[in-house]
């Protein structure tokens, strides 16, 4: 299991970027979203309803997401989704941190994560 990371730095925006990735594939609800970033990240970040529920907002306000209510197990739910807007901001933010990404893999001195968890042979 991965281990989760407190470093708030490197975590500045990755509830938005996880947020609107699930969102690209499906509508869902907050609860929804919490599990489905848990499921998606192995455990590795695990945001509270208490995080996404305003950053959901946040975002709708921006116009990168719309919602509609419905009835679904006999409780409401508001169900989010992308808006074309929202699927501009992701392309953007995915390229960003694939780039950061493929950075830090430079600065390793490795091509792919797997590798970054090998130690040298001794010689």
């Amino acid at each position: 299991m991965a281990t989760p990371s407190n470093n708030s730095h490197f975590m500045n925006g990755v509830p938005e970027l996880l947020i609107l990735r699930q969102l690209a594939g499906q509508e869902m609800y907050g609860y929804q979203l919490v599990r489905a970033i848990q499921a998606s990240t192995r455990d590795a970040i695990r945001l509270s309803e208490g995080c996404v529920y305003p950053l959901l907002h946040s975002l709708q306000r921006k116009g990168w997401l719309s919602s509609r209510r419905a009835i679904a197990d006999g409780r409401p739910r508001v169900y989010y989704r992308l808006t074309p807007k929202g699927r501009q901001r992701l392309e953007k933010m995915a390229g960003q941190w694939d780039g950061l990404a493929s950075a830090i893999r430079h600065a390793l001195g490795t091509t792919s994560l797997g590798a970054a968890h090998e130690h040298p042979k001794p010689v």
